[in-house]
């Protein structure tokens, strides 16, 4: 039997969103594995500033993309991010809020859990 994923704070790892349906597996959940080379485990709450930082960097998570199924992101909108590009958000001023019970274990490989904590919605 395979161990429940756990979240940054240690616990079983809560689900992100089911509308939109997010995660590197579409389970709604941000989980990882080895094919998830981009680490997509940070639970956010997207923000207008974040989406524009996003689609200005090369990644537009706004605009619908109806051939893979994506309606486009939203401000309020939870989707799990990559752990890199939060981390670059911070760093830019930009983060969004996170979920820390829903941000996966392996986010603490790239942000610190203190970054993590300034912007925890729960």
């Amino acid at each position: 039997m395979m161990e429940p994923s756990l979240n940054v704070l240690g616990l079983p790892l809560e689900s992100c969103s089911a509308d939109p349906l997010t995660g590197f597996f579409r389970n709604g959940c941000c989980d990882t594995g080895p094919a998830d080379r981009g680490l997509h485990t940070v639970c956010a709450v997207m923000t207008a500033e974040f989406l524009a930082m996003s689609k200005y960097l090369g990644n537009d998570l706004s605009t619908p993309q109806p051939h893979f199924g994506f309606a486009g992101l939203k401000p309020g909108d939870r989707w799990c991010l990559c752990a890199a590009r939060f981390l670059q958000a911070h760093e830019e001023g930009a983060a969004p809020q996170v979920h820390l019970s829903a941000t996966h274990r392996r986010t603490l490989d790239v942000v610190p859990l203190d970054i993590l904590r300034r912007y925890a919605a729960d």
